[in-house]
């Protein structure tokens, strides 16, 4: 219907075994780090809506399920400010690459963490944009799986941040696109 199609959480297996089975005539965007496919209708462009998101990942770890959400939100027509490894490790990190985004007026933030999960929080306690905080199954121990994560960012006491399940870089980007179209159409209104 819409002459795209969007496949997540491929394996380097299926990647090529899909890649076979498309018609010859669609245009084939492989994203081997956020495991997507992007199979679109030749000439199909993805028109910018205007919306503007940005994406923070606390490790470098995290940056796979990140590139999902990008993957998403440029696929929904937004702009995609990104800064990865800027986690509360290395706090000096992360002012700038937020600033950055704020000047850049973003209307909306995906922090992307693992382990302790605490980046979200903080990031939510420094803004006044929503944040979407996505827990990342990585971490070991006690907090194996991302459970940890999850469970610090659904007991955050900052104001302002929604969490997706673990690993969830598809629904992030989706949701913080659709916030950030809608925000971006009244934009254009007024």
């Amino acid at each position: 219907k819409s002459g795209r199609a969007i496949i997540s959480r491929v394996t380097k297996e299926q990647i090529h075994t899909i890649k076979d089975a498309l018609p010859k005539d669609a245009d084939v965007e492989i994203h081997s780090k956020a495991r997507i496919i992007i199979v679109r209708m030749r000439n199909l462009k993805v028109e910018k809506t205007g919306g503007k998101i940005g994406i923070l990942t606390a490790g470098t770890s995290d940056i796979q399920v990140a590139e999902e959400a990008r993957i998403i939100a440029e696929e929904m027509g937004c702009e995609v400010i990104t800064a990865y490894n800027v986690g509360v490790a290395g706090i000096h990190r992360l002012i700038p690459p937020l600033k950055e985004m704020i000047a850049g007026d973003v209307d909306v933030l995906i922090v992307v963490a693992g382990r302790e999960g605490a980046l979200p929080t903080v990031v939510a306690g420094m803004v006044d944009l929503p944040v979407i905080a996505v827990p990342t199954s990585v971490g070991y121990g006690l907090g194996e799986k991302g459970i940890s994560a999850l469970i610090a960012m659904l007991q955050s006491c900052s104001l302002g941040l929604a969490v997706v399940n673990i690993d969830g870089g598809v629904a992030a980007g989706a949701i913080a696109a659709m916030i950030a179209n809608r925000i971006a159409k009244f934009k254009r209104k007024s």
